[in-house]
């Protein structure tokens, strides 16, 4: 699948539609991208009422959930193999069904072949409901093999 060589954001569009596709949890659970970009990503989902724990507020594994999709879209969108090492939530207000989440997955810094990324997950209304920190790993290999030319292609 070699061909010209990408901008970084047609790249990024590119790596975010295949995951989309191949990521079958985010696909159950409603989870849409929205937007990807270089070392950024947005996914979007609406809680069901068959996500809520025994307080009838969302559970806070789908919170974390989609944050760490965010944070897998955005960590990939580089189009190298990149793997959670570690993370991290805050959660800042219940979640009722019906509420629509918004999460915004931004890179913060990258040494070497560790990289930090902040999510936001907000309400319709820009309330900030849960603050999630990732530390992801590049491993070998490419998230959409023959995407990227060699250097100097």
């Amino acid at each position: 699948m070699t061909s010209q060589k990408k901008t970084p954001q047609e790249l990024a569009d590119l790596i975010g539609r295949t995951a989309a596709q191949r990521d079958l949890a985010a696909r159950r659970l409603g989870i849409e991208l929205v937007e990807m970009g270089p070392g950024r990503a947005v996914l979007r989902m609406t809680v069901q009422p068959d996500m809520v724990n025994s307080h009838g507020t969302c559970h806070g594994g789908i919170i974390f959930t989609l944050a760490d999709s965010a944070f897998g879209y955005a960590c990939n969108s580089f189009n190298r193999n990149s793997v959670a090492q570690h993370a991290s939530i805050e959660f800042l207000r219940p979640v009722m069904p019906g509420t629509e989440l918004t999460a915004v997955a931004e890179l913060r810094s990258t040494t070497g072949r560790s990289s930090i990324y902040d999510m936001t997950v907000s309400d319709a209304d820009g309330n900030a409901v849960a603050l999630f920190r990732g530390l992801a790993r590049t491993i070998s290999g490419e998230t959409v093999p023959g995407l990227t030319p060699p250097d100097g292609a």
